[in-house]
């Protein structure tokens, strides 16, 4: 072989192995990023600090550079601050000396980070001496040699960069290196994104919790305001009612019609007073109740209920056999039927009236209904209906809080509550009730 020919095979054999260390180094950046990127993944992100630390490391210390970085920009103060350093060992660390920093200290690379681009100063002492407030002027005095920012976007917005700086020597990077960091810029936004993510939802669900206790404690408050109230106010209304009627009683004969119908207005009215303080001593007591739960027969409740109710000779109930018994107390599940079956029968105008009472089975729960044939309620009220208060007519002395009982009721046994209804065909009531 010729001296020239053994010369080109030398250097063509050459160039060969600085292509196969640049490829094998990219492959090995590559596979530190896959380690990395794993790591973040498999993690809860509890200790999101110290895996940010450690990456900055890792990397640092591939790419041969003294110190690794972190900043954010701040756009409405127009500043940037240092938030996340690693050092190699013999190298200040200047995180403290870097917070807050105008962004006009900085005006090259943050022009190039605008536009999407890294900001690379290979040798710092090429750069030309711009005065005290210069770019080489900021870089000198932390002693660095070469600099490279990668920006770090989200949501296609600016938040901040990752930053390399080489104190010992002057560091080279190619452009595969270069997008390599790229990736990792990306990849911390994502770690901080998510990290953000997990703040503000633990933030919500603390504020969620400390909302839903301060409402049980409200909640609580009025209940027991409501009950101390109606307790209070049935005594002076028996005592009107029963003078009332012994006035009635013994001048019935001397009384004038007009006055002894505005005395039985007064009682009509007493009436009503009664029926809402009973109706809010019901609504206030059934998160009160604390007689034990025990299994319930839902046979014995309901016959239980149709003997305490005035059922008029024109109106059929009929109850489905073999009701299914359920674990909860009786005195509510007393309320739900005692209310849906009076309502029932209060709002049926046909002169036979049919209420049909029954339950059918589901997976994990029973659905029950009352059914009537009566006047019907307007689909426009059927959420109206369930709020405390609630009537849709005013001539009798209902107090308007039956309905809001039941749901209370079924939501209390977390179950739902609804209704199919025809104006002048009648109504159902549908509620359900878990198994277990």
């Amino acid at each position: 072989m010729k001296k020239n020919e053994f010369i080109e095979k030398e250097k063509k054999d050459f160039e060969q192995l600085e292509k196969d260390k640049i490829i094998e180094r990219q492959l090995r950046f590559q596979d530190l990023l896959i380690s990395i990127s794993t790591k973040y993944i498999n993690s809860d992100l509890s200790n999101t600090d110290s895996l940010v630390g450690k990456s900055l490391k890792q990397i640092g210390e591939f790419v041969e550079a003294d110190r690794s970085y972190i900043f954010s920009y701040d756009f409405m103060s127009n500043t940037t601050s240092n938030t996340y350093e690693w050092c190699a060992e013999g190298v200040e660390a200047e995180i403290n000396n870097l917070q807050n920093l105008p962004l006009n200290f900085i005006t090259h690379w943050l022009d190039a980070h605008k536009k999407g681009d890294p900001f690379y100063v290979e040798d710092v002492s090429l750069l030309p001496k711009d005065g005290e407030f210069g770019l080489r002027a900021v870089l000198e005095p932390q002693g660095i040699k070469s600099l490279i920012t990668i920006p770090m976007i989200k949501n296609k917005e600016l938040i901040g960069f990752i930053g390399f700086d080489s104190v010992k020597k002057i560091n080279k990077y190619s452009e595969n290196e270069k997008d390599i960091l790229f990736v990792f810029a990306n990849m911390l936004v994502n770690v901080i994104q998510r990290k953000e993510h997990e703040e503000l939802i633990k933030n919500q669900e603390e504020k969620k919790e400390e909302l839903l206790y301060n409402l049980s404690i409200q909640n609580e408050e009025l209940n027991e305001y409501a009950h101390a109230v109606s307790h209070d106010l049935k005594a002076p209304l028996v005592n009107i009612h029963t003078l009332i009627d012994w006035f009635l009683e013994d001048n019935k004969e001397a009384l004038d019609q007009n006055f002894s119908n505005l005395l039985q207005e007064i009682l009509f009215d007493v009436e009503k007073m009664d029926f809402l303080i009973k109706g809010i001593l019901d609504y206030s007591s059934i998160d009160k109740i604390e007689s034990e739960d025990r299994l319930v027969d839902f046979n014995l409740i309901v016959d239980e209920v149709l003997k305490d109710v005035l059922v008029p000779y024109n109106i059929k109930i009929k109850i489905q056999e073999n009701l299914p018994s359920l674990y909860g107390n009786v005195w509510r599940f007393k309320q739900v039927f005692l209310n849906l079956i009076e309502n029932a029968i209060k709002y049926n105008d046909k002169e036979i009236g049919t209420i049909e009472v029954g339950v059918t089975e589901k997976n994990n729960h029973f659905e029950f209904y009352v059914k009537d044939n009566g006047v019907g309620i307007n689909s426009d009220y059927f959420d109206q209906i369930f709020k405390v208060f609630t009537k849709l007519e005013s001539s009798s002395s209902s107090s308007g809080i039956g309905l809001s009982i039941v749901k209370k009721i079924i939501k209390y046994y977390k179950g739902t509550i609804w209704i199919e209804s025809k104006e002048g065909i009648g109504t159902t009531f549908y509620f359900t009730i878990l198994k277990q």
